[in-house]
């Protein structure tokens, strides 16, 4: 039996094993190389490996951990879980079992895309959520922003630092007020209200939209969002207690509702991360006389 079998591969789940190991607990990793940011070309804001893909990210975590003799990973998904004496029975994709005392999942959340014709395919290459993460890379080149409302108002507005060129496309009304109208007008950011009919890409790159009526528009990047789901059954066949994005319900000590059943949902790395980009938002919020997000927040 294992003193813990840490399910996920990703830097989660190997930041957990590189404590598990240093501390001589036998721990066994359990990858099924799934993770959410496999479409991304490189990561971003992760400090000493900016722009660093994230299949090299893995390669090195899991040179480090070699090291350390009471660690093992393996390229198996966890088809099933069940509580068993004395801990946790873990049913592996070849068929086979393992024990472990304790189990920490690191299982991640995947995302439920737009359904607009040609999005899934250019998604992390073209397509992208989160600015913080991809806004350098692309600026100046056109823009455009995927989505109707306030939310995606405001993001338009934000990625007006990287480029000058940017459009809101509401894939049908926008549903925006009048206030949000102006700004973004005064903000020069162009909106379209005709339902988008597809995304156009030449050799693998973003090179418009097609919409159902109206001229096409020539972006290089686009930004939207998406829904998020935790990625793995094994949280609720466990039983764990969760969030309506799909996120497991821990402590501050990453315990679940489920005794002996813990997870990684945010890194401690990323705390300066999180607190850099409130800062920015923060003050963005105050050039664009919009609400501080901590205000939102709280709202």
């Amino acid at each position: 039996m294992f003193d813990v079998i840490v399910v996920g591969g990703g830097p989660a789940g190997l930041s957990a094993a590189l404590m598990l190991g240093r501390a001589l607990r036998t721990t066994l990793v359990l990858d099924s190389g799934e993770y959410r940011n496999a479409p991304a070309a490189a990561m971003h804001n992760f400090l000493t490996r900016d722009g660093t893909p994230p299949r090299e990210l893995r390669r090195l975590a899991r040179e480090e951990l070699a090291v350390y003799p009471t660690l093992e990973v393996r390229d198996l998904a966890v088809v099933g879980v069940e509580a068993a004496e004395g801990g946790f029975r873990v049913t592996l994709s070849d068929g086979t079992a393992q024990w472990a005392s304790r189990l920490l999942l690191a299982t991640g959340l995947a995302d439920d895309l737009p359904p607009v014709e040609g999005l899934a395919e250019l998604w992390g290459r073209g397509v992208f959520h989160c600015p913080n993460c991809h806004g350098f890379e692309v600026r100046d080149v056109p823009i455009a922003v995927l989505g109707s409302g306030y939310r995606y108002a405001e993001l338009a507005l934000h990625l007006t630092r990287f480029g000058s060129d940017v459009a809101l496309c509401g894939n049908g009304p926008a549903d925006l007020g009048a206030d949000m109208v102006h700004l973004l007008a005064d903000h020069g950011v162009a909106v379209r209200e005709e339902p988008i009919a597809r995304l156009v890409a030449r050799d693998g790159e973003l090179e418009g939209i097609e919409f159902v009526g109206g001229p096409p528009l020539a972006r290089r990047a686009i930004f939207t969002g998406s829904r998020l789901r935790q990625r793995s059954p094994l949280p609720a066949q466990l039983g764990c207690a969760g969030f309506d994005d799909g996120t497991i319900e821990v402590d501050d000590f990453g315990r679940s509702s489920v005794p002996g059943v813990y997870a990684a949902v945010i890194a401690a790395a990323a705390s300066g991360t999180i607190a850099g980009g409130l800062v920015d938002k923060e003050l963005l919020s105050a050039d664009l006389g919009l609400p501080s997000p901590l205000s939102a927040a709280g709202s």
